[in-house]
C-alpha cells in the first residue's frame, strides 16, 4: 500500500539534503556590540578580514533610533536636531533681501520681454 503524502513536499526540487554544507564558503565573523543611550544592545556582524577602520564607531540603533557606540559606559549622546527647513528658508539663507528683489526685476523683465510687453 502507498502512502497518502509526497515524499518532496516543502522542499525545493533538487535541493538536496536539508543542512547541506556545499552551498558555498561561510567567512569567519566578528561581531561587535553597540549601546545607546537607553541601555539597549545592538550586535552587527562583520567579515574577520575588515579591517578595524571600515567597522563604524556608531550605528543608528533600530530599537530606539538613537546613535549607538562601541564603549557601553559612554554612549554616544544624541546630536542636536535641526527643524525641517523649507525651500524658501534655504534660498533665504543664500540671498539676501538686495538679492531678491534684483533676481526678481530680472526676471520680470525677460518675462514682460516674451510677451512684448516691456515698458521703458
Amino acid at each position: 500500500m502507498v502512502s497518502g503524502g509526497s515524499a518532496i513536499r516543502g522542499s525545493r526540487v533538487g535541493s538536496g539534503p536539508m543542512g547541506e554544507q556545499d552551498r558555498g564558503f561561510q567567512a569567519e565573523r566578528v561581531q561587535i556590540s553597540y549601546w545607546d543611550a537607553a541601555g539597549n544592545e545592538t550586535v552587527r556582524s562583520f567579515a574577520a578580514n575588515v579591517p578595524d577602520e571600515d567597522i563604524p564607531e556608531t550605528i543608528d540603533s533600530p530599537s530606539t533610533g538613537l546613535p549607538a557606540g562601541r564603549d557601553k559606559e559612554n554612549p554616544p549622546s544624541v546630536s542636536k536636531l535641526e527643524p525641517y527647513k523649507t525651500h524658501l528658508a534655504y534660498v533665504k539663507e543664500r540671498r539676501s533681501d538686495d538679492e531678491a528683489a534684483e533676481l526678481l526685476d530680472e526676471a520680470l523683465v525677460q518675462l514682460r520681454t516674451r510677451r512684448g510687453t516691456v515698458t521703458s
